[in-house]
């Protein structure tokens, strides 16, 4: 199954639209998963349009959001166990990766998925997969605005950044 990741899209104004490479990147998905600040669900819409849609709320988020999607989930994709989490919280004061271990200490998880520092991160710690897509909309500290791609059989979970100049 390919499933593409999403996180820190921060869309606030109407009528804004997601970045073309985005948009392309994601065609022939067959899940799309968004790891909070949405902001607006003009997002949602937008992605839904591709793939179905899943997803936690982030800090950014109104609680239209918040109660929509929540804020931490775990999900089976293809025989794979995947938590997802913003990354803001717990504070762990050792960065988004150890909020995101910390939000699911003692679970057993394939991989965790999340975002908030909106910086591209893919390591393992102790078997378990972690991953932050970046964002396709903010790079901030970033050359490069970024999203994800996973490719996952029999809970084997294969993954990748996608990399892209412009937003536009």
């Amino acid at each position: 199954m390919k499933v593409g990741v999403v996180s820190d899209t921060h869309m606030t104004r109407a009528g804004k639209k997601l970045p073309k490479a985005l948009i392309e990147g994601l065609a022939g998905v067959e899940l799309i998963l968004h790891l909070g600040d949405w902001v607006d669900m003009e997002v949602y819409d937008e992605l839904s349009a591709l793939a179905p849609v899943d997803g936690i709320a982030g800090n950014n988020d109104g609680q239209d959001i918040v109660k929509r999607f929540g804020e931490r989930k775990i999900v089976t994709v293809a025989g794979a166990r995947i938590g997802m989490v913003h990354g803001h919280q717990p504070y762990t004061g050792r960065g988004t990766d150890g909020n995101a271990l910390r939000a699911f200490a003692g679970e057993s998880l394939d991989c965790i998925l999340f975002g908030h520092s909106h910086q591209p991160l893919m390591r393992s710690e102790n078997g378990i997969l972690l991953f932050n897509p970046g964002s396709p909309t903010d790079k901030r500290r970033e050359k490069l605005y970024s999203f994800g791609l996973l490719d996952i059989e029999e809970g084997k979970i294969e993954a990748r950044h996608i990399f892209y100049e412009s937003k536009g």
